[in-house]
């Protein structure tokens, strides 16, 4: 993988990127998530656009902050990055985390940030349509896929058809659960859930999503969040299972094609 360009790498060569990579914090510090921006900037260099990231200049998006309560946070957090961003005069960004791009796409504009946001899963599908990416075939053909939809780009955001376009084109077996798409089935990570201890019940709900995703046989769990995917691995290691179903982001599954 050839070195990704900051924004301002791309300033002091006089030239502008088409599109800000907005990493989040998961993507950024998280190992297992870390793959993931790899795989999603190995993609987008292998369909040769010109993006970019803040690196260092980049902070939370608040989401967390907000989701607990914390509005002050969230408005102290929202402004240092809006400042950036518009110093910069970005346009358009895209994240593969979809509490960043809710965040940023829903709640910044009142902060006067306004961007053009995409998810991840949706900026492959328009590359694969627009012909600057081929994955027809390949190592996923024909293989069990199910797919769980996050709550930030479904129900939230109603993005539901692009994640499973790109599974379609990998030539695979997409299988859905019984609860998905706008009946879809939270992991229990959102809300800051992720960062607090469970509260009494009888059963996780990621336990609960993992086990659907488990009854349909299928061989990999196709997932679009840093959170559900930490989630729906703790599931599959709850019923130990973890070697036999992977548990992969929508880029990885095409950055493997690309291979």
């Amino acid at each position: 993988m050839q070195p990704i360009r900051t924004v301002q790498d791309y300033l002091s060569a006089g030239e502008t990127p088409e599109i800000l990579f907005w990493v989040g914090c998961a993507g950024s510090f998280d190992e297992r998530a870390q793959r993931v921006s790899r795989a999603f900037s190995e993609i987008l260099q292998k369909a040769e656009v010109k993006f970019a990231i803040l690196g260092v200049e980049e902070g939370c998006t608040g989401d967390p902050a907000k989701r607990a309560g914390n509005e002050f946070l969230f408005q102290m957090q929202a402004m240092q990055n809006i400042e950036v961003l518009n110093g910069y005069g970005i346009q358009r960004i895209v994240t593969a985390c979809p509490h960043c791009f809710n965040t940023l796409k829903n709640e910044y504009p009142s902060l006067g940030g306004n961007y053009q946001v995409v998810h991840h899963t949706q900026l492959i599908n328009e590359l694969l349509e627009s012909g600057k990416l081929s994955i027809e075939g390949g190592p996923y053909k024909g293989k069990k896929i199910t797919y769980h939809d996050s709550c930030y780009l479904g129900r939230s955001n109603g993005i539901y058809e692009a994640p499973r376009m790109v599974i379609e084109r990998l030539d695979a077996d997409l299988t859905e659960m019984k609860r998905c798409k706008t009946n879809g089935l939270c992991c229990g990570a959102g809300g800051a859930q992720m960062f607090k201890e469970a509260e009494n019940g009888n059963k996780e709900i990621n336990v609960e999503r993992a086990e659907e995703a488990l009854n349909t046989q299928a061989e990999i769990i196709a997932v679009n969040c840093p959170f559900c995917m930490t989630m729906m691995k703790d599931g599959t290691k709850h019923f130990e299972k973890e070697d036999q179903v992977e548990v992969l982001d929508i880029a990885e599954l095409v950055q493997k094609h690309l291979n």
